[in-house]
């Protein structure tokens, strides 16, 4: 059995690009975890160095990248302005 951890979540309003959401959004229902579950695993993970997701996952991301027309990179990430 898994040894459940107390915490204490915060709701929390940030903005982030909309295609990188929907497929965030789609990753976390192919999981059946929520959106939160989801973007806390892949902090937790980056934090440590670790890749948050395995190969079939990682296909998966990039038909959603296919499907929603996501073609930003890491490279991008502080370059990104609003309209």
């Amino acid at each position: 059995m898994v040894k459940k951890l107390q915490i204490e979540r915060t709701q929390t309003g940030v903005r982030i690009e909309k295609r990188i959401l929907k497929i965030l959004k789609a990753v976390a229902a192919h999981h059946e975890i929520s959106l939160g579950d989801l973007i806390e695993g892949i902090v937790l993970h980056n934090f440590e160095g670790k890749q948050p997701f395995g190969s079939d996952t990682l296909k998966f991301i990039d038909a959603m990248k296919n499907a929603y027309g996501l073609d930003l990179t890491a490279a991008d990430s502080h370059k990104l302005i609003d309209d």
